[in-house]
């Protein structure tokens, strides 16, 4: 007689999604384990950096050049990474991986909570111009979904996590259910008005990102303090540890164990189903066995997939749920970086205060109807702002000494408006990650080998990211307009996605629409990995709305005996 599963539901990972779904099986009444290779965070305890004074943060923020160098030559580089925060993020000499052709960017978090803790909060719901992308132009395959499938889920989350925005009654970019926005500056305002003006078929907005702007569910609305990623006391911006574990942990029915990294899935080919997982203590290296009904795989796009790929058997020789042979293909990310700024002389005697944790955002405005001729299909969103240019600015020059020189830094330069462009990636099956067949990392899983480069479309599309943030600052009003092209790494954007793609072919699909892995009924895969494509807003939220919409089937169709 076979023995009982220790836990109606085994979570990997802790971060975005894995968090939502632990929420969602739990107050649903499953026993849920959730496996995190990192360390415990505890929110309100564990954040290193927040609200200290420069000469009371370690080095006070200066870069340890030899120690970046040697240990996190890949996390240095993001934005998040400083003496701050470097104890949330892997070291990379202790875990390496391969680049094959191309260059990629793994960045990773390596505590409990994830990049949950370390995201920039952009949060905006995919349209129907999204889902329907792949069948109108050939490129990938069609998506299971449409909008009105997500649309409620998308509700469900945005009403728990919190996010602020503007409604706006654009098509494409549809809204959602927020708290009140927070507001354009006066210069946004200006550069707003004067955009619209000349472009009417283009918007400026404020961001909508989940950062509370009054209280809600039990946490403090934003104080506008500034650095996000060091930790927020009061629990403003969404993460795991503030909003989706505790409401986990209420239930009674969480088991969260850190430092637990999954090497394995167990399979039984008879039944077709997952029985569990393996795992190593990071710690002592002790390996233990965990047994569950459902497994539901949230380690991030990378992670998910490399743990899919090492988990073969007579049944699955090229990796676990891939009769398809599309696990590990369609990678994708959104180009990055390419952009431009301008110089403003307007609102001289108007001054900033505080630090808001958003910025302007103008959604995608080319392709919308169908293909422009623009020597590229889909398309582009920008993400920016406007800022007072200070003493510590870009190119302003403090003249005078002593109380002249004082005086002088009291007063802010000019105004500065920047644009930088997001743009949409396209599924192809030569972007992809596959294992080393011989290098394994310190827990003996086989490293992932990346294979990822920009094609000619996503290419064309940079050209007119630059040329149209040149041209609206232009028209804007700016002076001294700077534009770069930037053919950003793979990676570089941290909105890694694809490699175990819905669909509702199992011939060409991992996932139905449901999350579900067609050849393992009781296996679930709702992180990055699952998108069928990119569209060119920030994913997360479409990953959190998948997650909930799976976690409430999986616990239905078990329930009804049906996993």
């Amino acid at each position: 007689m076979s023995q009982a599963p220790q836990f109606d539901a085994i979570v990997v990972g802790s971060g975005i999604t894995g968090g939502f779904a632990a929420k969602e099986l739990t107050e649903r009444g499953l026993k849920v384990l959730v496996l995190e290779r990192g360390r415990m965070v505890e929110h309100g305890r564990d954040y290193v950096g927040e609200h200290l004074p420069p000469w009371r943060i370690p080095y006070r923020g200066l870069p340890l050049r030899e120690l970046y160098a040697r240990d996190y030559p890949v996390q240095s580089t993001l934005y998040a990474f400083d003496e701050t925060t470097r104890h949330y993020f892997v070291n990379d000499r202790e875990n390496p991986y391969e680049e094959g052709s191309g260059k990629f960017l793994w960045y990773r978090a390596d505590v409990v909570g994830g990049k949950s803790l370390l995201w920039g909060r952009q949060t905006y719901r995919f349209s129907d111009l999204d889902f329907e992308a792949n069948q109108r132009d050939g490129h990938g395959i069609d998506w299971p979904i449409r909008y009105a499938d997500l649309a409620p889920w998308y509700d469900h989350v945005e009403r728990f996590i919190g996010v602020s925005g503007s409604q706006e009654g654009i098509p494409h970019l549809p809204d959602g259910q927020f708290l009140p926005p927070m507001e354009l500056n006066v210069m946004e305002k200006t550069f707003k008005a004067r955009v619209e003006a000349a472009f009417p078929e283009r918007r400026v907005i404020i961001g909508r990102c989940a950062v509370l702007t009054v209280p809600h569910n039990g946490r403090g609305a934003c104080h506008y303090c500034g650095p996000c990623q060091r930790g927020c006391s009061v629990g403003a911006y969404f993460s795991s540890q503030s909003s989706t574990l505790p409401a986990a942990a209420r239930t009674g029915n969480l088991t969260l164990l850190p430092n637990s990294v999954v090497t394995r899935i167990d399979y039984d080919a008879k039944a077709r189903r997952a029985t569990g997982v393996q795992a190593v203590d990071a710690r002592t290296g002790e390996r233990r066995s965990y047994t569950a009904r459902l497994i539901f795989l949230c380690a991030g796009t990378v992670a998910t997939t490399q743990l899919l790929l090492a988990s073969r058997s007579a049944a699955f020789p090229r990796g676990l749920a891939n009769s398809s042979g599309a696990l590990g293909h369609y990678l994708m990310d959104h180009t990055f970086g390419t952009g431009a700024v301008g110089i403003f002389a307007d609102h001289p005697d108007k001054v900033v205060f505080g630090n808001r944790p958003n910025g302007l955002y103008i959604p995608r405005f080319r392709n919308l109807a169908g293909d422009e001729g623009l020597g590229f299909v889909r398309g582009y969103g920008y993400q920016g702002g406007a800022l007072r240019m200070g003493w510590q600015g870009l190119s302003r020059q403090v003249p005078g000494f002593g109380a002249e020189f004082k005086a002088a830094l009291r007063r802010p330069g000019p105004w500065m408006v920047y644009l930088s462009g997001f743009g949409e990636c396209l599924p192809r099956r030569e972007n992809r990650i596959e294992l080393h067949p011989r290098k394994k990392d310190r827990f003996g899983l086989p490293l992932p080998v990346f294979h990822f480069q920009w094609s000619e479309n996503e290419r064309a599309l940079m050209r007119d990211v630059e040329a149209q943030a040149r041209l609206m600052l232009e028209r804007a009003g700016a002076k001294s307009v700077q534009s770069w092209l930037h053919e950003s790494a793979g990676g570089e954007a941290i909105h890694e996605m694809g490699t175990a793609r819905m669909g509702d072919d199992p011939r060409q699909a991992v996932l139905n629409r449901y999350n579900q892995a067609h050849d393992v009924p009781n296996l679930f895969v709702t992180d990055g990995a699952a998108m069928t494509s990119s569209s060119c807003v920030n994913p997360s939220l479409t990953y959190m709305a998948l997650t909930a919409r799976a976690a409430d089937y999986a616990a239905r169709r078990l329930a009804e005996g049906g996993l």
